[in-house]
């Protein structure tokens, strides 16, 4: 193993390891990369299995990906099936066409949406939930102009079809029908949670404030599915459509219902979690640790996150995703957290015995993304604590691990010693970065214009994971995208909502 301690000073070599490793780490790095030094067979068998591991999560993408679009596929073709071919021919009857299928496919795009957020296991070891949760919100997107969209060219094609006006045809539908009222503040409340989705706006007012506003989605479809089922023959009974769609609903709850309520509610009462211990571990951060039965079977590795409820007076209804900062063992599971808030701030005041509400594991932040034998893992801030996770539970070579923490001050460097202490042990290389950002780089000003691969030349051919601020992350992948590192090899987390 090598060490270097890389400060804000008169820049050295670039890729050069600077000393700073004290001779009882060196020798104890010597022993572990002679002693575990595997034969090229070993070498050959553990990049075999993480290429196999990749191509079973792409079979996996693609299979999810083709499952999606049938859905939607398969909507638009049982109404065609079911005679609304035939209305093509005539204007006002193809226009009402097109605001059906138009309304079919937004149906379709919420179920969808619905399941990327229902936290189901396939789903979260294929794309990860901050990359379900993106897609998740692309699709809302594409449901609120839909639903626009399904109003505008129905209320057109029924105004040419009874040779009237639109306006008119609206009035019409709101004199003579309820449901068309309910599916009108329906359209209304999802376009309200489309509009306070949107990036600029939901930064302006607190996460719980955000959260009230997203549920009520779950009332806009309750509003929204009487008039799908007694405005049209599409739904009649008998016909194929009606079981589609039933069953189409029906699962869309039930996935819901499984893996968001009952789910966590098994895992909490089943483990049994309990705060052991609260740890500082700097001047803003803590280290949480807790106990439990059977914590196997959550089957949990380093650098997974989870939903955590801590059960007091003042945190029960505050969710907490928080990454787990070792390796879980059958009765433990840590995390470390900095004081970036009054929730996390509350934290650092925990009593052991406290109870304890888990959700998951989720993410990808793991070894079960890894592609290659080589692995580099960066972190700066708080995000060196699943970077630590993730370096104590990941195999690798010795030599095949390079580890880089950044931070601008040592205050920041959390967990740096357990960290040292693992390169040491495993055989993976240390560089440490402190000093102020160079401009929109990531790396100190001593250091403007480095690259990833100045300071690992060997990073093209290794899984990049990257855990820090949203922009310095931002940086990092900008970096790695001009280094050559393919997208496929690189791994990061957002908890931004």
């Amino acid at each position: 193993m090598t060490t270097s301690t890389l400060t804000d000073s008169p820049r050295p070599a670039v890729a050069t390891a600077v000393s700073g490793l004290t001779a009882d780490a060196a020798g104890s790095a010597g022993v572990a990369c002679a002693a575990g030094a595997p034969d090229a067979g070993v070498l050959s068998r553990l990049g075999a299995f993480y290429r196999a591991q990749s191509a079973r999560r792409e079979r996996r993408h693609d299979l999810l990906t083709i499952g999606g679009w049938s859905l939607v596929a398969t909507s638009i073709a049982l109404y065609l099936a079911d005679g609304g071919i035939t209305r093509f021919a005539t204007l006002g009857g193809a226009v009402t066409a097109i605001g059906i299928i138009t309304g079919l496919v937004a149906t379709a795009l919420m179920c969808l949406m619905l399941v990327l957020t229902a936290r189901v296991p396939v789903i979260d070891r294929t794309l990860g939930q901050d990359r379900a949760t993106t897609l998740h919100a692309q699709l809302g997107r594409g449901m609120v102009f839909g639903l626009l969209a399904h109003g505008a060219f129905l209320m057109a094609g029924y105004a040419l079809e009874g040779k009237t006006t639109p306006v008119a045809t609206l009035l019409d539908l709101w004199r003579t029908s309820t449901d068309f009222i309910w599916a009108c503040v329906a359209l209304l409340m999802f376009a309200g949670v489309g509009i306070s989705s949107m990036v600029a706006l939901r930064r302006k007012y607190p996460y719980e404030v955000w959260m009230g506003i997203h549920l009520t989605t779950y009332a806009a479809i309750v509003a929204s599915l009487p008039h799908q089922f007694s405005m049209s023959g599409l739904f009649a009974e008998g016909t194929l459509a009606r079981a589609f769609w039933i069953a189409m609903f029906l699962a869309t709850a039930g996935v819901m219902l499984a893996f968001r309520v009952i789910a966590p509610i098994i895992a909490t009462f089943t483990h049994r979690l309990t705060v052991s211990r609260v740890v500082p571990v700097g001047p803003d951060a803590v280290t949480i640790e807790m106990t439990g039965r059977n914590l196997d079977a959550l089957e949990a590795r380093g650098g997974h996150w989870l939903q955590w409820r801590f059960l007091t007076p003042a945190l029960a209804l505050q969710p907490h995703p928080f990454s787990l900062s070792a390796d879980p063992t059958d009765s433990t599971l840590r995390i470390t957290v900095r004081n970036l808030g009054a929730g996390s701030a509350r934290l650092a005041a925990l009593q052991p015995g406290t109870k304890v509400a888990v959700e998951g594991p989720y993410g990808m932040f793991t070894d079960a993304s890894r592609t290659r034998e080589r692995v580099v893992l960066v972190g700066a801030g708080i995000g060196i604590a699943p970077v630590r996770a993730l370096l104590e539970s990941t195999r690798f070579a010795p030599g095949d691990a390079a580890v880089i923490l950044r931070a601008s001050t040592p205050d920041e460097l959390y967990l740096l010693d357990e960290v040292r202490a693992l390169c040491a042990t495993k055989g993976a290389s240390l560089q440490v970065l402190v000093g102020p950002r160079a401009g929109a780089s990531w790396v100190p000003r001593s250091y403007a214009g480095a690259h990833l691969t100045d300071l690992v030349p060997w990073a093209t051919d290794a899984d990049l994971y990257v855990c820090g601020p949203e922009a310095w992350m931002d940086a990092v992948l900008r970096n790695a995208d001009e280094c050559g590192i393919p997208a496929l090899q690189i791994h990061d987390e957002r908890f931004a909502w």
